[in-house]
């Protein structure tokens, strides 16, 4: 049967992998959004084993907040990306600190 160990292992995991491609691959603006959208994926996944382990719905309506709250990070930046790409032609974390001023 698969326990709560098992999801908090898997989150873990998760959350781990996007820590390291926020601080390994500083270059691609599109794979730190990804990172940051597997961060929130393990919040959420803590959020619902907790809420099924305790037997309470509230951890799953601060999930879909949470959802919720990714989807518009995930809208927005890709947005300001693509806004980004047409005046620069390039997405490089590099290149952005040109934005000053």
């Amino acid at each position: 049967m698969i326990g709560l160990h098992h999801y908090l292992v898997v989150s873990a995991i998760l959350f781990v992998t996007g820590v390291l491609g926020i601080f390994i691959n500083r270059k691609n603006v599109i794979t730190i959004l990804m990172a940051i959208e597997l961060i929130l994926l393990a919040v959420n996944i803590n959020l619902v084993a907790f809420s099924a382990y305790l037997g309470d719905m509230v951890g799953q309506v601060f999930s879909m907040f949470v959802l919720t709250v990714a989807a518009g990070e995930a809208a927005i930046g890709l947005a300001i990306i693509v806004i980004y790409f047409r005046r620069r032609a390039t997405i490089a974390v590099d290149d952005a600190n040109r934005m000053k001023g």
